[in-house]
């Protein structure tokens, strides 16, 4: 059914990327006096961050029995771009990467499990713009946001996976531990690059 989506070349991600970044631009109507610079700026790094995070997304190091793969900080332009403008626009980013996720490998058992491991659960990951000196943390911030999310979501839908005599909780710790917990370390590990460092700031510049 989803086969045709994995035909997707990363330009149409661009694409679809900046007509959702349209409609999510307009909140942000009244923030600033240079209303077009802004919106501009802020729709181009969008799209390229969800695309970029995307692509990486497709690289898997390792996939997880239980389902989940590590990635090469595929979450990371989604953790800058919240840095550039802030947890709002990030968690709208971050809402808007979770949806064109359901083009790979999509599993949904119950709506609101589809709420919890797609939109909520990337839409945490805008949550780093809560701190936004300070890359490495806000990884973590934005990790520990989307850990919740998956951690919620195993323990009411996927607890009868556990093995036996294992308690829901602990099994959906162990396995979204190590899934997202692995993912977001690898995040944190890229953001002390000083070249990463550097390319951030120089960003931020830009996008005031």
């Amino acid at each position: 059914m989803f086969q045709k989506f994995l035909e997707f070349k990363p330009i149409t991600v661009i694409i679809l990327a900046t007509m959702v970044l349209l409609s999510i631009a307009l909140i942000f109507r009244d923030r600033k006096q240079n209303k077009n610079s802004y919106y501009t700026k802020m729709i181009v790094y969008g799209s390229l961050c969800i695309a970029l995070s995307f692509v990486l997304s497709y690289i898997r190091l390792y996939r997880f029995p239980q389902g989940g793969s590590i990635t090469p900080a595929s979450m990371l332009p989604i953790y800058i771009f919240a840095i550039m403008f802030g947890p709002t626009a990030g968690i709208l980013a971050g809402f808007a990467f979770g949806m064109i996720q359901l083009i790979q490998d999509p599993y949904i058992i119950h709506w609101a499990q589809f709420f919890l491991d797609y939109p909520l659960s990337f839409g945490a990951l805008g949550l780093a713009g809560l701190y936004r000196k300070n890359l490495g943390i806000s990884c973590l911030i934005g990790g520990f946001g989307r850990f919740v999310m998956n951690f919620l979501s195993g323990v009411i839908f996927f607890g009868s996976y556990a093995p036996e005599g294992m308690n829901a909780f602990l099994y959906s710790l162990i396995v979204n531990g190590l899934v997202i917990g692995t993912d977001t370390l690898i995040c944190v590990i890229v953001s002390f690059v000083p070249q990463i460092q550097n390319a951030v700031k120089e960003v931020q510049k830009i996008s005031l």
